[in-house]
């Protein structure tokens, strides 16, 4: 699967190897920063003007990685990831739902069948429908999510039956 979770654009004129090489060197570069700067932001003050400053490092990455990488590529789906966990921190939830959605189709071709992490991001994306009043799909999604975590935990786990409350409640 390397290959698919390292895809670069399908363009015309498809970057050089050199340019690949570089956006990988500077992928690896930008996610060791964000790390720094979100345990240094985090840690020492949290105010709003330090994590909109971590939204607009994963929001510059990407852009500078999507002109070479796919959006299945494992280094703009880690940015797009943490893009989406500074969304929901400071409760911005269309933000959160926009990076979750272009998050999902790669994970579930990434991960197993049964992976907690497509389970957990299908959770993340039922409870974002639900707060943005799509029900529909909150429930779908939830569904999905349940659909997994009874393989990944059992049918009786405590929560699945947390998840299915929550269904009922809406």
């Amino acid at each position: 699967q390397d290959k698919d979770k390292l895809e670069i654009c399908k363009l015309n004129d498809p970057p050089s190897a050199e340019t690949v090489k570089d956006m990988i060197k500077y992928a690896r570069n930008v996610i060791e920063e964000f790390r720094r700067a979100k345990h240094y932001k985090y840690i020492l003050c949290l105010t709003l003007t330090p994590l909109v400053e971590l939204l607009e490092i994963c929001e510059l990455s990407l852009d500078k990685m999507g002109a070479v990488f796919e959006d299945s590529n494992v280094y703009m789906l880690h940015m797009m990831y943490q893009a989406m966990g500074v969304c929901l921190y400071v409760q911005d939830w269309e933000g959160a739902l926009h990076y979750g959605q272009k998050i999902i189709r790669p994970y579930s071709k990434h991960y197993p069948s049964y992976s907690l992490n497509v389970a957990s991001m299908w959770l993340k994306l039922g409870r974002l429908y639900m707060a943005l009043k799509n029900r529909t799909a909150g429930v779908k999604a939830l569904k999905r999510a349940i659909a997994i975590m009874e393989v990944a935990h059992g049918k009786d786990h405590p929560y699945i039956s947390e998840i299915k409350k929550e269904l009922e409640d809406h």
